[in-house]
């Protein structure tokens, strides 16, 4: 496939939004390379990283190794995903603690035309099909119900979470983010991400350090579990499109619950800096809310989110042209 500079800058500025998507839980960078139009690629481009690309290099050279797996499309993918978690972690981080409703409610409405779109994908409706859709929302719905663990300080641990984690990344409708939030490492990612920007603009190499590694037992299980995730879901995507596509509704139907702007904090905990933050909490109606709902505004902004989506189609449709 030929593409064009400005081609991988678009591929780029997808990974940006799937970046961002990845640092919110309850919003799935999968759901966004989806309804982008780059999902299929991505995932079959993954799969075929192998050691076979090392013997392709080794008897025709590394351009065709590179080319064999689609190289320049995943490293602009992938430069686009990790701009946008080093950069965007300090604000999504702001805006969940100081305007967490319409952060939400953004979100909200870019999941809910997500589901909208997806389901429009299924070619052919049957029984079995709707069951899928059923039982799927009602796994996921009581997944966001779960309550969160303290996370250990093993590193086998950390290369656990890495692993279940960017599973779900990759997976419309299920939040990597959130898993990390269930598993209790979501504060650590969110740290690990921040301590290593930070050591490296201030030159704290201590800092620098300790984050390192926990980046990279994170990183290690990451792609692990890529690699073994992103072969089954090719070949799912390949003889089962219809299901894996219900299947994949039905888990952004449930996870509407998580992302559901308006909350009642049931247990509270103490984060690594101190803070008091929320440990369970169950979704109420707007007038339930015991501060100030932001009802109009919240509106408005899940107005936005399901907008972003329809752009997002919009490109989505231009890549059979690229």
């Amino acid at each position: 496939m030929q593409r064009r500079f400005l081609d991988y800058l678009s591929i780029t500025l997808k990974g940006i939004a799937m970046g961002a998507a990845d640092v919110v839980p309850g919003v799935s960078g999968g759901t966004i390379a989806f309804i982008s139009g780059i999902y299929e690629e991505l995932i079959e481009s993954i799969d075929k990283v192998n050691f076979n690309v090392l013997k392709i290099w080794k008897k025709e050279g590394f351009k065709t190794a590179w080319n064999s797996f689609n190289g320049n499309f995943l490293i602009a993918l992938f430069s686009g995903i990790a701009i946008s978690i080093l950069s965007l972690a300090k604000l999504i981080k702001w805006l969940l603690h100081n305007e967490p409703i319409l952060l939400w409610s953004f979100f909200f409405g870019l999941v809910l035309a997500s589901i909208l779109y997806i389901a429009k994908q299924i070619k052919s409706w049957s029984i079995k099909l709707v069951i899928a859709i059923i039982i799927t929302s009602i796994l996921s719905f009581y997944i966001t119900l779960a309550e969160p663990f303290a996370s250990p300080d093993s590193p086998f641990y950390l290369l656990f979470c890495g692993f279940i984690a960017i599973i779900a990344m990759i997976l419309p409708g299920v939040s990597g983010a959130f898993i990390l939030l269930i598993l209790g490492a979501y504060q650590t990612a969110i740290d690990t991400i921040n301590n290593l920007r930070d050591g490296l603009l201030t030159g704290n190499m201590e800092l620098f350090k300790d984050a390192f590694l926990n980046f990279l037992l994170l990183a290690i299980g990451a792609v692990f579990g890529l690699k073994i995730f992103s072969k089954a879901l090719n070949w799912m995507f390949k003889h089962h499109k219809n299901l894996t596509l219900a299947i994949l509704t039905g888990f952004m139907i449930g996870s509407l619950n998580k992302i559901w702007p308006w909350k009642e904090v049931l247990k509270t905990r103490i984060n690594s800096e101190g803070e008091i933050v929320t440990l369970l909490d169950r979704s109420i109606l707007p007038t339930s809310y015991s501060g100030e709902n932001e009802l109009l505004m919240a509106a408005v902004f899940i107005v936005i989110g399901f907008a972003v989506i329809l752009i997002l189609e919009s490109l989505g449709k231009q890549k059979n042209n690229v």
